[in-house]
């Protein structure tokens, strides 16, 4: 029989908490990772098995990569790793000692953390604060600033990430690339044996993915046992040594990642072949939608391009060149101190987002939670949301007239939910984005801007958001996509608009471009420097 942990509980008598002076603690607190084991999880929700009687183990010293479809299970099986759920059957065992982690804190005690995808940060305090909340000392009243600043900035140089994060920063200046970086320094300042990253690199550039890959590997070489959850399949193959398959909830697969390639690793986690991820049918016209003519706010600087009828323009660059900016400047969203976007050749006034929709752009944010999505409405309230107008006369709402528009193009998008009444906040990655896509395949758009369309989504949600695109593309939609994948935008876009630094400095059709010109082009600027420091 395995040992078990004060942290579960066998009876009805009060256990010790972690971190009491009771002696029966959490094992392997600090130091080397001991074998995590889970056999047979089940966790339910209503109307929902989320996990269905998963079993895999994480291994010091080795990096085991999560994945599987958006709703296959991950988010909730790092939630139950992390103390955030308790399951309903099954059971977790750390080193031989069953546990039941009835928190965050009690995971965190015994050396388990979950490195979030959407990280909390306390919105008015330091990036050095931060770091360290949850992790001050105990007995310490009075706290120097100076001290935790120089600790803060030693731990940031140490581990590669001053140039990107300064300690004195406030956390509401944060970007979502620096938020997801504090993130993981709480886990590295901390005793974490037992690492799992979600999402990590979804808002990283790629010299800060490559600074938190070789941050894996020296964690691995110290072995501690890593879970790495990703939908960049690349990054699997780079930095996993083993693989576990979720669908549907279920374990579908565990394999070493030299068993397994890109095609098989795909068929595994959606059931069924994705060669043809890209098929891309070229509807674009002569006809111009939406222009941008000289376009400058605080981060852009004389932008023009334009879009036609059935195209997909895709803006790429590296994080930082403004190409989300843009888009908010185009929309309204953003100031603007000069230039114009029109609308099949009639300007329109940009002084905020109303006036964008009035004039047929729909918009999709980068951050879909926070700028795109009521997470506490349902489903269909969400999906109506631009139409409202639409369906009311005198100020009154046709609602049964909302619920069949709303449930028309929710089906027509295969959002999978048991209900179009549950809190959008229950749905996947995917099908929330699929939920935003629906509003505006609703109000019939003439532009639409999407930025990052398919970030932290899988590859089977993927392909249901390309087709979607090509689809409104056919239909004449002119279609302006933000991305930091270069397969995607290589795959699906008809011509190529790269920025830096705020402004334009380049421009690819389909037929020439490949990644190595797309990248010479978003680094131009740098390039260029480099070639002036030689002379």
């Amino acid at each position: 029989m395995p040992k078990t942990s004060s942290m579960m509980p066998q009876s009805s008598d009060p256990t010790p908490k972690v971190g009491s002076d009771d002696q029966n603690t959490a094992p392997n607190s600090v130091g080397m990772a001991q074998l995590l084991r889970l056999t047979s999880v089940t966790k339910r929700f209503p109307g929902v098995v989320a996990l269905d009687d998963v079993s895999f183990e994480l291994k010091p010293g080795t990096v085991t990569a999560l994945v599987g479809e958006n709703g296959a299970g991950k988010s909730t099986l790092l939630k139950v790793l992390g103390g955030d759920y308790q399951p309903d059957e099954g059971e977790i065992s750390l080193g031989g000692t069953v546990m039941r982690f009835r928190s965050p804190a009690e995971a965190h005690a015994a050396g388990v953390h979950v490195i979030a995808q959407e990280p909390d940060i306390v919105p008015y305090t330091s990036v050095a604060e931060n770091i360290y909340v949850g992790n001050l000392p105990a007995r310490v009243r009075w706290l120097r600033n100076d001290q935790l600043y120089q600790q803060a900035e030693e731990a940031l140089s140490r581990f590669g990430f001053d140039s990107v994060l300064r300690p004195t920063e406030i956390g509401i200046n944060l970007t979502a690339a620096q938020r997801q970086l504090v993130e993981i320094m709480r886990t590295m300042v901390s005793d974490a044996t037992i690492i799992a990253f979600d999402e990590p690199t979804s808002s990283l550039s790629d010299h800060e993915v490559n600074l938190l890959f070789a941050l894996i590997r020296l964690l691995r070489d110290q072995g501690k046992a890593i879970a790495y959850v990703s939908h960049r399949l690349a990054e699997i193959f780079e930095v996993a040594d083993e693989v576990v398959v979720l669908r549907d909830g279920k374990t579908v697969a565990h394999k070493s990642i030299s068993e397994v390639d890109n095609a098989s690793l795909v068929k595994l986690m959606v059931g069924r072949d994705l060669s043809q991820v890209f098929d891309h049918k070229a509807s674009t016209t002569d006809k111009p939608v939406l222009e941008v003519e000289h376009l400058t706010s605080p981060d852009v600087n004389d932008i023009s391009l334009k879009v036609n009828a059935g195209e997909i323009v895709a803006l790429a660059g590296l994080v930082g060149a403004g190409r989300s900016e843009l888009a908010g400047a185009i929309v309204g969203d953003l100031p603007v101190t000069s230039g114009s976007v029109l609308v099949e050749g009639e300007k329109i006034r940009l002084r905020q987002p109303s006036n964008g929709i009035r004039a047929g752009i729909g918009y999709a944010p980068e951050d879909r939670k926070r700028d795109a999505l009521f997470m506490l409405r349902s489903v269909r309230d969400n999906a109506s949301l631009v139409i409202l107008k639409r369906l009311s006369q005198f100020r009154f709402i046709n609602f049964a007239k909302e619920k069949s528009l709303a449930d028309e193009y929710l089906a027509r998008l295969r959002v999978r939910t048991p209900s179009y009444d549950r809190l959008v906040s229950t749905l996947s990655g995917g099908n929330q984005q699929k939920v935003v896509l629906a509003r505006w395949l609703a109000a019939h758009p003439k532009a639409l801007i999407l930025d990052e369309p398919t970030r932290g989504i899988d590859v089977g949600a993927k392909a249901e958001i390309y087709e979607i695109m090509e689809g409104l593309a056919a239909d004449g939609v002119a279609i302006l996509m933000i991305s930091s994948e270069l397969p995607e935008i290589l795959g699906i876009a008809d011509r190529i608009v790269v920025m830096q630094n705020g402004h334009l400095t380049g421009e690819l059709n389909r037929a020439e471009a490949t990644e190595e010109k797309i990248l010479a082009l978003a680094m131009a600027d740098d390039l260029a420097a480099e070639r002036q420091e030689t002379k």
